[in-house]
């Protein structure tokens, strides 16, 4: 064998070797018994934080390699269906309805502050989202009285204020309270100026910027259908995935890709070539060209901007996050499941 044939074949099998050790895959790290978790903030890749039924809050501040349980003292009976922190100390979490609440820590989830409180018929958070800067954030919940309900904090969630003005709604068509991904919030620092983008469900399944609805080539039209999480890239790049929940190893009309004109506010729409391997109720950004994305039937990567997607597991999860300041993607379900996405 001449020695530039010898090169290639080692060559070959270093490459082979390299994209076999590469293969992504679900890495267990905890389970808080029966809980259902639904939000999720990775603060980096040392500080996480979850939260989800029965009152319950997960921290760690090494990775994931050790999670601290708890039960939020006088609310053991609340979902928390969204979580936003902002580092070891402080996190606000989010208990969806009767009556819809906020709660805020200071020292690690040892005690928590009511910062917000709506008893109103019908009123039923779904999630959060915190600008870069920390500072500035909004809560969105289901319509009352036709339009959707939106309040917005400037001061780390310390006080909210409610959008009188907010986007109204079709009949049947509401919110996914299912990973706390179904708003975007953009805030310009220049002319100090917020954008918030939306996706619904339901009868309708439609992506608002501010007021204005663009509509979506996703499955719609039953309560169980719809986009249910939005992710972006660049700021004008986003993806949506959702689909049927009642049918979840469907992959009819579960994802679009968007590109958003910000001048013209026209957007131009595609269908992945290979979607997700069935409904999906996160999606995330690792780099610009790889996502990861999960629901109740699994978890996809793509590696080209989400036009084909690959199911590497059929383990359940609800929600996926990079790390906000890092590189790690940890992902949250039920049974009070936390996992790690690595590659082997």
């Amino acid at each position: 064998m001449t020695l530039l044939k010898t090169s290639f074949v080692f060559l070959f099998a270093l490459f082979t070797l390299s994209s076999i050790a590469q293969k992504p895959v679900i890495n267990i790290l905890d389970s808080g018994g029966k809980a259902s978790l639904r939000g999720l903030s990775v603060v980096d890749d040392n500080i996480v934080w979850a939260s989800g039924s029965n009152g319950t809050v997960a921290r760690s501040t090494d990775g994931g390699k050790n999670f601290e349980w708890l039960i939020v003292q006088g609310y053991e009976q609340r979902d928390f269906r969204d979580i936003e922190a902002f580092d070891a100390n402080t996190a606000l979490i989010m208990a969806v309805a009767e009556p819809a609440i906020i709660l805020k820590t200071k020292d690690g989830g040892k005690t928590w502050k009511k910062v917000f409180e709506d008893t109103a018929k019908g009123m039923f958070l779904d999630a959060m989202d915190f600008a870069d800067d920390s500072k500035h954030g909004v809560v969105i919940g289901d319509p009352i009285r036709n339009k959707f309900f939106i309040a917005y904090t400037e001061n780390v969630g310390e006080k909210w204020i409610v959008d009188d003005e907010s986007a109204k709604a079709i009949a049947g068509e509401a919110l996914f309270a299912a990973s706390g991904t179904n708003i975007h919030l953009l805030w310009d620092k220049k002319i100090e100026m917020a954008s918030v983008f939306f996706v619904t469900g339901g009868n309708k399944s439609r992506i608002f910027q501010d007021d204005l609805p663009h509509e979506l080539s996703i499955i719609q039209g039953k309560e169980s259908q719809g986009g249910n999480s939005i992710a972006f890239n660049d700021s004008d790049k986003i993806i949506i995935v959702g689909g049927d929940f009642a049918n979840d190893t469907s992959s009819n009309d579960n994802c679009v890709l968007i590109k958003l004109n910000f001048q013209t506010e026209k957007a131009e729409f595609t269908v992945p070539q290979a979607p997700p391997h069935g409904y999906r109720s996160c999606v995330e950004y690792i780099t610009k060209d790889k996502l990861v994305t999960c629901g109740t039937s699994g978890v996809d990567i793509s590696n080209d901007g989400g036009m084909n997607w690959e199911l590497i597991s059929t383990k359940s999860f609800h929600v996926c996050q990079k790390a906000k300041k890092g590189s790690k993607v940890f992902l949250a379900g039920g049974n009070g499941k936390i996992g790690q996405l690595l590659y082997k």
